[in-house]
């Protein structure tokens, strides 16, 4: 059972940061929008891109799952704070969603990494007891 929520746990953050991708490599304006705001605009807006990306497929990969929810956790740390403190939750009129989204895959990776944490513990050999 564990198994299956992890699965669609990472199913979820994956395709919400696929599905993102559009988005920034199209230079959608919305997307244009937000970095133009936060001031990395176009550069700050690729690597965000590429950044989540390889998460997602970090994530999609059973060996690389656990690194791809780190990766991605901190790329969303990076989303909700620039939307806490910059944007405002909701940016352009879009009631939210963004921000909504940002938390989705935040959460997801936490629970991921809190279900796994016997795994991650186990793989620590002697640092294990740091832990």
């Amino acid at each position: 059972m564990k198994t299956k929520i992890i699965l669609v746990l990472r199913l979820l953050a994956a395709g919400i940061l696929l599905q993102t991708l559009y988005f920034k490599f199209t230079a959608a304006p919305e997307s244009v929008y937000i970095f133009t705001t936060l001031g990395v605009e176009p550069w700050g807006r690729l690597f965000a891109g590429f950044s989540e990306l390889i998460a997602a497929v970090l994530l999609l990969i059973p060996k690389t799952q656990l690194l791809g929810a780190l990766a991605s956790l901190g790329i969303m740390s990076g989303a909700i704070l620039s939307h806490l403190l910059i944007l405002g939750v909701v940016v352009q009129d879009d009631n939210g969603t963004l921000f909504i989204l940002a938390l989705t895959v935040f959460i997801s990776n936490i629970i991921t990494i809190y279900l796994q944490k016997d795994q991650i513990l186990n793989s620590m050999g002697p640092w294990k007891k740091w832990s």
